[in-house]
This record gives structure tokens, sequence and C-alpha cells, in this order.
């Protein structure tokens, strides 16, 4: 599950819904959190299901270098943009740059796996960091820039994690063997 990236789209999409619903308070905020938790259970479940073992497979050793380095830089920069942004007074722009950061790493990804859909999540969490920016730039509320990237930015993980499970469980329909 985790090997085809499902348990990780599955499990950052909440860190990104959890981020959506702190724009929220009270039981509105508990149900939001509680469906949240639902859907990344149901991701995770239906990945152990429709995918098979062997899902992603190993990792070659060049292939775990690069991806390695890809994602080292990732976490590189989003630690510059936290520690940047909260020493600025700026604190509510991490959630957008972040998301930029999250989307522009599917572009290696997508070579390095050699699978072009990866691009689909660096496009949109592209457009959910620049919805973010847009929200912050128009003087809208913390608030709704959380709501906004946070919002979009779960769907798309989660939507990428059911378009992984749904690829397996057609294929696995067709009598395809993956």
């Amino acid at each position: 599950m985790f090997k085809s990236g499902v348990g990780f789209f599955a499990l950052f999409g909440l860190g990104w819904w959890l981020l959506a619903t702190s724009a929220f308070g009270g039981t509105v905020r508990l149900v939001a959190v509680v469906a949240g938790c639902a859907v990344t259970v149901g991701l995770m479940l239906a990945a152990r299901r429709f995918l098979p073992a062997s899902a992603g497979g190993p990792f070659p050793a060049d292939l775990r270098r690069r991806f390695n380095r890809i994602n080292g830089l990732q976490w590189l920069l989003i630690v510059a943009i936290a520690v940047v942004c909260s020493r600025a007074g700026a604190p509510v722009l991490i959630p957008p740059l972040v998301a930029l950061v999250v989307g522009a790493h599917f572009l290696p990804l997508a070579a390095v796996f050699e699978q072009p859909r990866l691009r689909v999540p660096a496009a949109l969490l592209g457009a959910a960091g620049s919805a973010g920016l847009a929200v912050w730039l128009a003087g809208g509320p913390d608030s709704a820039v959380r709501l906004t990237v946070g919002l979009l930015s779960a769907l798309c993980l989660w939507g990428l994690a059911l378009w992984t499970v749904a690829g397996a469980a057609s294929a696995a329909g067709r009598g395809v063997t993956e």
C-alpha cells in the first residue's frame, strides 16, 4: 500500500485536510476531522483490498537514490519556507508555498518512476498553492488561506490515491496482473 503511494497520498491528504479544518471550530471541525479520518482509513483499506501485495515493488538502488534526493530537497525547502515565513511574520504563507513545493516535487518523480500521471498532482497542488496566495493577496483572512490550500491539496492527494486504487481494481477486473 505504501509502495504504490496510496498510503502516503491518503495520510498526507489527511494532513492537508486537518489544515483546512483549522478554519472552523466546535462541532463543525470535529465532524470534518472525523470525516477526513474516515476517508483516509477507507482509502487505505481499499488499497489493501485491491492492490496486489507487490504493488510498486522494491525500488532499485538508482531509483531509491533519486527518490531520496528529490524528497530530501523537498523537505529542505519546506523547512526553509517555515523558518523564513515565521521569522518574517508571515506564517500564513507557509501552506501555499509548501503546496507549491510539494506540487513541484511530483514533476521529477514522474520522470523517475516513468509515471506521467504524477504531473496531475503537480499541477493541482501548484493550483492549490496559487489559489491560497491569491486569497492572501486579495486580503482574505488567514483561515480562508488555510481552508483553500488545505481543502484543494487534500482532495488532490485523496483523488490520486483513489485513482491508483481504481486503476488496480479495474486491471484486476480485466484479469491484468501488475
